[in-house]
């Protein structure tokens, strides 16, 4: 049993109406064009060095009991690299 809080929540009561699948045969335009394609991040560069970022930011983070100054160069080095992920 609920206290009626939760399923409100949930649009059990008060929601929309669910949405009625699409019938056999039509066709759904996508909702958004993208015109400048060349523009958009390359996805598979930004995985790979967020991917590298986090690794070295782990080490950094294992490095903080044994020498704080060589975990904050390497914590600082992966923030240099999060700048540079954002670019790709």
């Amino acid at each position: 049993m609920s206290d009626g809080l939760t399923d409100a929540m949930r649009g059990v009561y008060f929601g929309k109406p669910p949405k009625t699948p699409l019938k056999k045969g039509k066709t759904v335009k996508a909702p958004v064009q993208v015109k400048n394609i060349e523009q958009m991040p390359n996805q598979k560069w930004h995985r790979r060095i967020s991917f590298i970022k986090s690794g070295i930011r782990i080490l950094g983070y294992a490095l903080i009991p044994f020498s704080l100054v060589w975990a904050t160069g390497i914590l600082i080095f992966s923030e240099i690299i999060g700048i540079i992920e954002e670019l790709v």
